[in-house]
């Protein structure tokens, strides 16, 4: 039924489904990011034969979500993505503005004697990789660096609920 209402809505067009989909799932997404998380998983990873180590908190609403294998697959992949990249923080918000000068003029040096134009690109782009690098929601996901942990969690929050 819902996919029949879909294709009215977008008058058979699959481009105009897409849109609709993905326009119906933000809004889901930003429903459900407001609701309470008191139940999950601390869990552990050990990677490279205990060389790097990894402890991450996975929050839900229930904890019959924190038993389903669904979100215990999603923690252990977070795990392993995050044990790669080795980040220092958890969100953008997090880097101290002190931090991002101090990098700006570090890339502003590094490029000296470039176009103006070009050198605020350029510092902005090595800016956009040193967060990338540093902040673990800017990861790449290890199956699929285009993908970050943040778009796989928001992936993760607009999908339906499943039963156990």
């Amino acid at each position: 039924m819902d996919c029949n209402a879909l294709s009215e809505e977008a008058d058979s067009d699959l481009v105009k489904a897409e849109t609709i989909l993905r326009t119906k799932g933000i809004r889901a997404r930003s429903k459900k990011a407001s609701r309470v998380t008191k139940e999950g998983i601390v869990a552990s990873y050990i990677h490279l034969q205990g060389k790097v180590g990894v402890l991450v908190e996975v929050n839900c609403e229930t904890d019959f979500v924190a038993k389903n294998e669904n979100f215990r697959g999603f923690r252990q992949k977070t795990s392993r993505s995050i044990s790669r990249g080795a980040p220092a923080l958890c969100e953008s918000e997090d880097v101290p503005g002190k931090l991002i000068e101090a990098e700006r003029e570090i890339y502003k040096a590094q490029v000296k004697g470039k176009p103006a134009n070009v050198t605020e690109k350029i510092v902005d782009g090595k800016l956009d990789k040193f967060t990338a690098q540093s902040v673990c929601s800017q990861q790449g996901f290890i199956k699929n660096p285009d993908v970050t942990i943040k778009d796989l969690l928001n992936g993760k929050i607009a999908e339906p609920a499943r039963t156990l």
